[in-house]
């Protein structure tokens, strides 16, 4: 196979009826590193939203049980992308995400507003530092995915395109992005487990270096103190070389999905997608908020 040949199969394909395809030959055989890479500062970067942040924060989730928290995110998303939306373990990873999120009194804009990350990081970091730009045909399916992911958790008022989703994202952060204390601990122990996966004199490094990959408005938020100039642009052409390189070997032959990810740690036995997340309580800790009145979303019925 040569080294553009699954892009001119995309571009085959159609953008709107076949985008869960699309997005799985993008994220699974084209960028699995950087669709990790992108979809873990995706979700960081909503901790700056104060009304999430504080939330993660009160639910202790990210603070003091982080690596498991990390691992069944990834598991649960990367489910529906490995298997498609009707399938059983796709309509179970969705049921399962679901039933947590409707534990808590989140609002429809906050939703709207992770999801947006979902689309636009991805896009924005491939550009930056992938081996190619993703095509068109790759973004409109990018966004496809995720209004069709967005509808089965419920969430109303979906932007339509990815411009819109572009849209939103610029401006809820531009809204919204402010300092509070409960999210700082949920950055800081993120950091923290990035860099616990690697040995640990090598921790100063790591932090810092992945501090030189947030931009303005996250360092504004945490109140992290920003980069020297000088090791914000080395890290970054480094990373950008990195892309470089993966463009000289030859086409992944296989897929890469996250429960390949070495950075998954809890389940070395294995796990099932019914028993992945958190199953919350009213009233006890880890559900310290009324839960959500909202009616039941238009999922699919789940199967174990």
């Amino acid at each position: 196979m040569k080294r553009y040949e699954r892009l001119a199969r995309i571009r085959r394909l159609d953008p709107v009826k076949d985008a869960p395809e699309i997005y799985r030959l993008s994220a699974a055989y084209e960028f699995p590193w950087d669709y990790t890479r992108a979809l873990e500062l995706a979700l960081y970067r909503t901790y700056a939203v104060p009304s999430i942040g504080r939330l993660l924060a009160e639910t202790a989730e990210l603070t003091d049980r982080t690596q498991k928290r990390y691992d069944d995110t990834s598991l649960l998303l990367d489910t529906v992308v490995e298997h498609g939306f009707d399938s059983d373990q796709g309509r179970t990873a969705i049921r399962r995400i679901n039933q947590m999120h409707r534990s808590y009194d989140i609002s429809n804009d906050d939703m709207r507003y992770v999801l947006s990350t979902f689309v636009v990081m991805p896009r924005r970091w491939i550009d930056t530092y992938g081996w190619r730009r993703l095509s068109r045909h790759e973004i409109v399916a990018s966004s496809v995915y995720y209004r069709t992911l967005g509808r089965h958790m419920g969430i109303r008022d979906i932007p339509e395109s990815y411009e819109e989703f572009e849209a939103l994202l610029d401006g809820y952060e531009k809204a919204h992005f402010a300092w509070d204390e409960g999210a700082r601990r949920v950055s800081d122990a993120t950091l923290g487990l990035m860099t616990s996966w690697y040995p640990r004199p090598l921790a100063p490094l790591l932090r810092a270096t992945t501090v030189a990959l947030l931009d303005e408005p996250l360092l504004r938020a945490f109140r992290y103190e920003p980069p020297a100039a000088a090791t914000r642009t080395l890290v970054r052409r480094a990373v950008r070389a990195r892309g470089r390189f993966v463009r000289l070997l030859p086409p992944r032959r296989a897929p890469h999905f996250a429960r390949q990810n070495w950075e998954i740690k809890g389940y070395p036995d294995g796990y099932r997608v019914s028993e992945l997340g958190t199953t919350p309580v009213p009233g006890v800790l880890g559900c310290p908020v009324r839960p959500a009145a909202a009616s039941e979303p238009d999922a699919p019925s789940s199967a174990e």
